[in-house]
C-alpha cells in the first residue's frame, strides 16, 4: 500500500507548497478568507498563525473500520479549526490552542514516520483545512523518510475548493463531516451561514478526485471518499436532504458513517435546542431513512445501534 504523493515530481509538490503559501500572506485557505497574514504570525478566526499547533498524535482505532485495519490509524489532531462548532466534542482544542505545541515542519514529518513505524495503516490528519501549507511543507522530509502509507483528510466540510485543488493527488482518502443542511442553523451553531453550499461542492470535489472509497483485500482503505454524519436533536443536521444529496449528487456507493454520539459539549448548554441526545431509535430511523434515499455502503460497526445489538447478540 502506498500514498499518492510519493508519485508527484519534487517539483510538482515544491509548487503546491509556494501556492499554499501564498495563501496564507492574507490568509484565504478556507471560506471564512479572514485575510491575516499568517506568514509574520498574525491569527484569525483558526488562532493559528505560521506554524501548526500539534495537540496529540496516537495509533487510532475509535475510527471507522476500513482506516483502521489492525493496527489502527495514525491519527495527528492539529488545534485550532476553521468552523468551531458550539458543541464540539473536541471543544477544548478546537477552540483553543493553548497547550498544544508548535511544530515544525521537521518535527510534523517525523510524526508521520513515527506513526508508519508503529504499524498505522495511515497518516489522518484532523481538522487540516486551517493548517494545509504546513503539512504541504513536512511532505518533502517525510517522503525522503519512507512515507508510503495513505494521507487522510479528516474535516469537517467547510472547504474552498481553491485549497482543495492545491491537495489534489496528495492526499488518497477524503473524510469530511457533512453537518448542517439549514444555513441559519450552521449560522447559530458554527458561525457559518454558507455552511452548506460549501460542504457540498468540496463533497463534489473531493469525490471528483479520489471517487467511491476502494478498500484492499483485508478491508483496509486504499483511496476515496468516506463521509460522516453526525445525528443531532431535532435533526438540526438536515440528515435527509444530505443522504439525498449523496446517493444523487455524489454517488449510491459513497461509504457514510451515521453516527450517534452526540452528547452536550463546549457550550451546547447554552442552547435549548442543542440539549439532550440520540435515541436508538432515532438513529435505526436515520438508517433506514439512508437506505430509503438509496445509499448502501453504510458504516457497519459504528453503524450498529445498541438496541440491534443486543438482539443480535442476545443480551
Amino acid at each position: 500500500m502506498s500514498g499518492k504523493v510519493a508519485s508527484l515530481k519534487p517539483e510538482d509538490l515544491q509548487t503546491r507548497i509556494d501556492r499554499s503559501l501564498d495563501l496564507l500572506a492574507a490568509c484565504r485557505l478556507c471560506p471564512r478568507q479572514c485575510g491575516m497574514n499568517r506568514l509574520e504570525g498574525e491569527t484569525g478566526f483558526c488562532q493559528t498563525g505560521r506554524r501548526a499547533f500539534l495537540a496529540s498524535y496516537n495509533l487510532h482505532h475509535g475510527e471507522e473500520d476500513p482506516l483502521v485495519g489492525t493496527h489502527g490509524s495514525g491519527t495527528i489532531f492539529f488545534a485550532g479549526c476553521n468552523l468551531g462548532c458550539v458543541f464540539c466534542q473536541n471543544y477544548d482544542i478546537s477552540h483553543f490552542t493553548r497547550g498544544a505545541v508548535e511544530v515544525t515542519p521537521d518535527q510534523l514529518a517525523q510524526v508521520m514516520l513515527h506513526l508508519q513505524n508503529q504499524g498505522a495503516h495511515n497518516i489522518n490528519f484532523v481538522t487540516p483545512t486551517h493548517v494545509v501549507p504546513q503539512i504541504l511543507e513536512a511532505l518533502p522530509m517525510a517522503l525522503s523518510m519512507g512515507l508510503a502509507v495513505p494521507l487522510v483528510y479528516n474535516c469537517g466540510g467547510y472547504e474552498r475548493l481553491e485549497t482543495l485543488g492545491l491537495v489534489d493527488g496528495i492526499f488518497d482518502i477524503y473524510m469530511p463531516d457533512a453537518k448542517f443542511n439549514d444555513p441559519d442553523v450552521a449560522q447559530r451553531l458554527c458561525q457559518a451561514g454558507d455552511y452548506p453550499e460549501r460542504a457540498r461542492a468540496a463533497i463534489a470535489e473531493m469525490h471528483r478526485q479520489v471517487g467511491d472509497l476502494v478498500v484492499d483485500t483485508n478491508g483496509v482503505a486504499i483511496h476515496g471518499l468516506l463521509v460522516r454524519h453526525l445525528l443531532l436533536p431535532d435533526d438540526l443536521a438536515g440528515s435527509e436532504a444530505w443522504f439525498r444529496f449523496l446517493a444523487q449528487s455524489i454517488s449510491p456507493s459513497t461509504y457514510l458513517n451515521i453516527m450517534d454520539q452526540y452528547r452536550p459539549c463546549g457550550k451546547a448548554s447554552s442552547f435549548p435546542e442543542l440539549q439532550g441526545g440520540i435515541s436508538f431509535e432515532q438513529l435505526d430511523a436515520a438508517l433506514k431513512l439512508a437506505r430509503d434515499c438509496g445509499l448502501s455502503r453504510l458504516d457497519q460497526r459504528k453503524g450498529l445501534s445498541a438496541r440491534a445489538f443486543f438482539k443480535l447478540f442476545g443480551h
